[in-house]
């Protein structure tokens, strides 16, 4: 008698709230920019059949799911489900403002988010089922990118609300994203070149490594929004003190003050991963090579940091998505970046406007961290 194949427990669990969108808002309607939502669910907008159908297939899909474990089939499925929940989103939003007031808005509800998120994490536990090469995963996150590329530039989504306070602000959206990438990568190169000859100058000694964790520590408790506005009274009494300063971008408010938080924050995370990269190298590997005739500043150079950079990489790429996090809150000292959009949307109660700065920060996040996984990834495979 042959036995019934065992459901996968993570994908009951995320099937759950997949079939649960079905029932939510899968559209929110407005009759204009502030006016409050209201939800439109499948049945509203495609009717009964076309609802049904739909529904219909997202069982068979939860089915198949529960039942198939080979990653590559779990992929093909869920790849072309992910684009059509999108193109479903579309052509739900064109047609239900067809026949809406110019000044109507239609925007993703609840249900969309809920199906969306179940499928995303059903494609990442995939993904990571698959055990795939560092080559395979490059190759996929390039796809991801041109398919999410494609898909903006197709005009598929022109008519949700979202596409619509980015066509009026496309050029301060333009100039939000160069100076986030500004922020957040200018504040990481900073403790990047501060922090590991930190942490390579005090990995041996002791008391000065201690000392100079618990400063790191202590300044990574501070609120980013206090630490901003701590540097406020300094950075304006340099500008106004200090020949040249102000010509050359300090002040009191601005991208000053947020850089110089962003780098402080950043420090803890790579002198600690430095220090312990360097202390996870073998003292056998360092014995070889001072046998070999190595010079103590050749052992550094040639053995001990290409060991302990998969460890450092680990810092840096916690301190990148942290600080593509932070600088949206610089936006309160007038930092400009992606921040902007959110509190003008929070001020304005429009929450189209929070997303049009929410979404390409988190996007950002993402697609730095895929970047770094795969560099730490490349380097643990190259060192020897």
């Amino acid at each position: 008698m042959s036995r019934m194949p065992r459901m996968d427990r993570l994908t009951v669990v995320l099937a759950l709230p997949l079939l649960a969108a079905l029932l939510l808002p899968m559209l929110s309607f407005r009759p204009n920019r502030i006016a409050e939502h209201q939800g439109r669910t499948l049945v509203e907008l495609f009717g009964p059949f076309w609802a049904g159908v739909i529904v219909a297939m997202t069982l068979l899909l939860s089915v198949v799911l529960l039942l198939e474990r080979r990653p590559w089939l779990r992929g093909l499925l869920l790849a072309p489900v992910l684009v059509g929940l999108f193109l479903l989103l579309g052509h739900a939003a064109s047609g239900l403002l067809s026949e809406a007031p110019p000044a109507a808005r239609a925007s993703p509800g609840p249900g969309f988010w809920l199906a969306f998120g179940a499928l995303v994490l059903l494609m990442v536990d995939t993904v990571s089922r698959a055990h795939a090469t560092t080559g395979a995963k490059t190759l996929l996150l390039i796809g991801t990118v041109a398919a999410i590329a494609i898909l903006l530039r197709s005009g598929v989504l022109a008519d949700l609300s979202i596409a619509a306070e980015y066509r009026g602000r496309a050029s301060a959206f333009h100039g939000a994203l160069i100076d986030h990438l500004t922020l957040a990568f200018g504040s990481f190169l900073a403790a990047l070149v501060a922090g590991v000859p930190a942490g390579m100058l005090i990995q041996r000694r002791p008391a000065l490594r201690d000392a100079v964790m618990n400063l790191l520590t202590m300044i990574q408790t501070i609120p980013s929004i206090a630490l901003f506005g701590m540097l406020i009274l300094p950075l304006a009494w340099i500008a106004a003190n200090l020949p040249g300063a102000a010509g050359v971008g300090i002040r009191g408010i601005g991208m000053a003050p947020a850089l110089i938080a962003l780098c402080l924050y950043s420090l803890l995370p790579i002198v600690a991963n430095t220090v312990a990269g360097l202390d996870g190298v073998p003292p056998a590997v360092t014995e070889a090579a001072t046998g070999m005739g190595m010079t103590r500043a050749e052992r550094r150079r040639l053995v001990d940091i290409p060991l302990a950079l998969p460890v450092i990489l680990t810092g840096a790429r916690i301190v990148l998505v942290q600080n593509i996090g932070l600088a949206t809150v610089g936006a309160l000292i007038g930092s400009g970046g992606f921040g902007t959009f959110v509190f003008q949307g929070i001020g304005q109660t429009a929450t189209d406007l929070i997303l049009l700065g929410v979404l390409p920060t988190v996007a950002l996040a993402l697609l730095t961290s895929a970047i770094m996984d795969l560099m730490i990834a490349l380097f643990r495979v190259q060192s020897p």
